[in-house]
């Protein structure tokens, strides 16, 4: 079944067909001839092996040479005529049936590889069961919205990125971010379009219209990678028609000079023709795009969408890397890392601020509304740059910056001494501290911490090994925050304290990969050598200046990445040494000594379907190595008294 749909697949490419139909003609052609068949008749299908393999090439370079340029096919044209010419209608046709299939095997080898990841958006369903006013309506998932509340059941794929707002489930994201398991949803937290749902329910708010979900930036990616080319691939073709118009010269100076000094035509024409054939650059053409396009296919599969070969091959160039902070190497989302108790009991502390921050919209505040329960609270009011206060249990209860030690009721209190010297050790160990009073007493100093991405040191110290140095840490952060997280992850040089436009000014010049999320990181995501930005995370300023997107979020698939491009980059340059090579070898066999046209044209096209089928092998699952790390089911949480 998989052999029949990839030959149903290629067979609805129009170069295939023109291709096998070249090759059947000329089949019988071959026959007719060898079997005794009457001239006419054998060469009447070797006729309509030149239109149905040369229509194409012909067209295209005669378009060409109105630009003007002259193109390797019309040389490949020009040869096959010459040979008919001279009676040589085997030969010609030949050429004609192995250069229109090594032109039907590239076209395969570029659908191919866009299709590896296009096929994606057959993922998205076409209809999804949008809720109104109470109800249930079964909707085009094309005509959601930004907005409307979505039912996903159990079995079925998400219609469109959003947020899930009722029900928990187990939703397999692997073909759109490469987890091998299933990612617990949630109230709160994000899906995104094509995932499979679980066993579960879920309701899900959608963040994103159709056209901007990950599936759709995942196609418009593929097809800007596809007209996109390389640095090596600009270069390749402009010497190509310099190149062409070099080997026309020198096929002409072939014929010219030795008919000159009276040898006969037809060796002479044989042996400029076969000059021409294999001179022609067609493999080195074909040497660099389809190992680019490859990898890109595959990385996308693997949750990495790089948007152009180009990105791609300067992937592989780099030799530093450079990390933001929050939302990056951590999650961005805050966690109770210490709590002291400086009145009552820790129980008491965690009823009280968790009820005061339980209306809170601040990262902060959520946090803190999760380390307690069963208190209510009344008179909610948010102290914007301070915190928040609140009545609890006839208490009021005030949570916030240290700031507020400053106003409570005796800042010389001894209470209050001791509060600020709390405060001073958390946060010379980097912590967000936040501070807890009732009725304008201390009563607990809470520290808080930006959890680390589990694989983030992972991803750091793989990355050490690949670029022969330690990236680097830029940062808007306080330095004791910076420096903590640094030397968690394995880092050692930290630049903290510093706008957008520092981190830019860093990166300017040098071939630094860079990884960041938010608005601030938009800049040195612009300004680095390759910028890589967090998916799902990441704001959609910093998802359009960077060269590729993390869509699973996951630290280890970057060295994954920058691996995958030094082979794509690595199997790019032995094509182009192969395809010179074999150019050099049958040119100088041609010049110095006698080479057959048939052995020419096998020889040159030979070496084209090889490098071709070089690049296609890319598309392999053995070339993504990523040492992955298990995320941690939960987080500890230290106390301090």
């Amino acid at each position: 079944m998989f052999a029949n749909n990839r030959f149903a697949a290629a067979w609805r490419l129009a170069d295939v067909r023109w291709a096998a139909l070249a090759l059947a003609c000329f089949a019988v052609g071959g026959v007719l001839q060898f079997s005794g068949a009457p001239e006419p008749v054998w060469i009447g299908a070797y006729l309509a092996c030149y239109l149905a393999g040369g229509w194409g090439p012909a067209l295209e370079g005669i378009s060409a040479l109105a630009k003007p340029r002259f193109e390797v096919d019309l040389l490949m044209v020009i040869a096959a005529v010459a040979a008919a010419a001279i009676g040589q209608w085997f030969d010609g046709a030949l050429l004609i049936v192995i250069f229109a299939t090594s032109g039907a095997l590239e076209a395969v080898l570029t659908e191919r590889t866009a299709d590896s990841v296009r096929g994606l958006l057959k993922l998205a369903p076409d209809r999804a069961v949008r809720l109104a006013g109470g109800r249930e309506e079964t909707v085009d998932a094309a005509e959601l919205t930004r907005g409307d509340l979505v039912l996903v059941r159990p079995g079925d794929r998400v219609p469109a990125d959003g947020t899930v707002t009722s029900g928990e489930s187990e939703v397999d994201q692997s073909t759109l971010t490469g987890e091998a398991l299933p990612n617990r949803k949630a109230p709160g937290q994000d899906v995104l379009a094509g995932t499979v749902n679980g066993t579960g329910a879920l309701e899900v708010r959608v963040g994103r219209d159709s056209a901007d979900s990950v599936l759709a930036r995942v196609a418009r990616q593929v097809e800007e990678a596809s007209e996109a080319k390389s640095k090596t691939q600009l270069t390749i073709e402009k010497i190509e028609q310099p190149y062409s118009l070099a080997v026309v010269a020198i096929t002409l100076a072939l014929i010219g000079f030795p008919l000159a000094f009276g040898t006969e035509f037809e060796p002479v024409l044989l042996r400029a023709m076969t000059f021409m054939i294999v001179a022609s650059p067609c493999a080195i053409v074909l040497a660099t795009m389809p190992p680019l396009l490859a990898a890109v296919a595959l990385a996308g599969r693997h949750g990495v969408l790089v948007k152009s070969a180009l990105m791609m091959e300067r992937l592989a160039g780099v030799d530093a890397a450079a990390f933001d902070k929050t939302g990056t190497l951590t999650t961005g989302q805050p966690e109770v890392e210490r709590i002291a108790v400086l009145d009552g009991d820790e129980a008491r502390l965690r009823r009280l601020v968790a009820a005061a921050e339980a209306r809170s919209e601040h990262p902060i505040g959520r946090a803190l509304s999760r380390i307690g329960s069963g208190e209510e609270a009344t008179d909610f009011q948010a102290m914007p740059g301070r915190g928040v206060r609140a009545i609890v249990g006839g208490s009021e209860v005030q949570v916030g910056h240290p700031v507020l030690l400053e106003v409570a009721g005796d800042a010389t209190a001894a209470s209050t001494v001791v509060a600020s010297t709390v405060v001073a050790d958390l946060e010379a160990q980097g912590l967000t501290v936040a501070v807890a009073l009732a009725d304008a007493r201390p009563i607990g100093v809470i520290g808080l911490t930006d959890r680390i991405r589990p694989d983030a040191a992972q991803a750091i110290d793989t990355l050490s090994t690949q670029l022969g140095s330690t990236p680097i840490l830029l940062t808007g952060d306080n330095p004791a925050a910076a420096r903590r997280v640094a030397e968690a992850v394995g880092i050692d040089q930290v630049a903290s304290a510093l706008l957008p436009g520092d981190k830019a000014s860093r990166l300017g010049g040098t071939r630094t990969l860079y990884c960041g999320d938010g608005i601030n990181d938009a800049p040195a995501l612009a300004a680095s050598h390759v910028g890589a930005a967090m998916g799902g995370t990441g704001s959609d300023l910093a998802l359009q200046s960077a060269d590729m997107v993390l869509v699973g979020q996951r630290l280890t698939a970057l060295p994954a990445a920058v691996d995958l491009a030094r082979k794509a980059n690595r199997v790019a340059k032995a094509n182009l040494c192969f395809a010179a090579a074999v150019i050099a070898v049958l040119a100088a066999w041609d010049l110095l000594g006698e080479l057959p046209l048939v052995l020419g044209v096998a020889g040159h096209e030979l070496s084209t379907v090889i490098v071709g089928l070089n690049g296609l092998r890319l598309l392999s699952k053995r070339n993504w190595i990523e040492r992955r790390v298990d995320t941690p089911k939960s987080s500890s949480m230290a106390a301090v008294h």
